[in-house]
């Protein structure tokens, strides 16, 4: 019987040594943050439910040091955020369809996707800034419609990426099949591959959704706030991060108190939305 290689076998430890000193750093920076995430929940749960009640879903923002809600705000947010999903879902899941499936490697491809990383990478100021100058500035008024471009052009980016992605995971197989049997191409995208990747799809427009919903900064430039219930999109529009920005950052205890309450249902959307398009994905995969 042949002697085992002393060689073979240090180096056997060394890997070995190597594999738990890496296990054991990932699991320390899992573990590092893990402990600042629940924290955050912890406090924004603790916080969050002190000034959560049936006043703050259904009044108004109040004045200082008296009762009042943040419903005002609610709806502001989910409007905006709203049109903003109609606006931006369509622009690119047709703009990631005809990335993936009509000029995958053309110039004008090519240079959608460079612009669509652009945005994707953007800092979300900027392009509050540049809805301020184009929009606001030319209409010489602060709107929800600001708003509503803003979110939109976030929205888009997300979007198109995930589209592009999703229908590229589709086999060509399926395409092959639908044109031997007679499919034009559009019925193929619309019929085959489109609904191949819906849940890929779904899954990207909850991301936006989601991304959207805590953005402050494109609407400080472009809906600014309202205190008083406002439907009207021409008129600047209370939202919930903005109004949550304003409180957070007084003296009132009540407004602080109501900024808590914003934050908990912000965080329990943004929550849920995650858990559901991890839900998606998995149940496609």
């Amino acid at each position: 019987m042949s002697a085992v290689d002393p060689g073979r076998l240090a180096h056997y430890a060394r890997r070995k040594r190597v594999n738990m000193m890496a296990l054991t750093l990932s699991l320390g920076a899992m573990a590092f943050g893990l402990f600042w995430l629940f924290w955050i929940l912890w406090e924004t749960f603790r916080l969050g439910f002190d000034g959560l009640s049936w006043l703050t879903v259904s009044q108004m923002t109040p004045p200082p040091n008296e009762a009042g809600g943040i419903a005002n705000a609610i709806y502001g947010s989910f409007l905006m955020v709203l049109l903003a999903t109609l606006v931006g879902t369509p622009i690119g899941v047709m703009a990631g369809i005809y990335l993936a499936e009509y000029n995958p490697k053309g110039w004008l491809a090519e240079l959608t996707r460079f612009v669509n990383d652009i945005l994707l990478s953007a800092p979300s100021i900027v392009i509050g800034l540049f809805v301020y100058t184009v929009v606001v500035v030319r209409f010489k008024s602060f709107s929800g419609w600001a708003g509503v471009i803003a979110l939109a052009l976030i929205v888009i980016p997300v979007v198109i990426r995930t589209t592009e992605n999703m229908l590229q995971l589709v086999p060509a197989g399926l395409r092959e099949a639908a044109y031997a049997l007679g499919a034009p191409k559009w019925k193929v995208i619309l019929s085959i591959t489109l609904k191949a990747a819906r849940a890929g799809v779904v899954t990207g427009v909850l991301l936006a959704v989601a991304r959207i919903s805590g953005e402050t900064a494109p609407l400080l430039f472009t809906a600014l706030n309202n205190q008083f219930w406002t439907s009207n999109l021409n008129d600047p529009m209370a939202s919930l991060p903005v109004t949550i920005f304003k409180f957070a950052m007084s003296p009132y205890e009540n407004w602080q108190q109501l900024a808590w309450a914003g934050v908990l249902l912000i965080t329990i959307t943004v929550l849920g939305l995650n858990i559901l398009a991890r839900v998606l994905t998995r149940n496609k995969g």
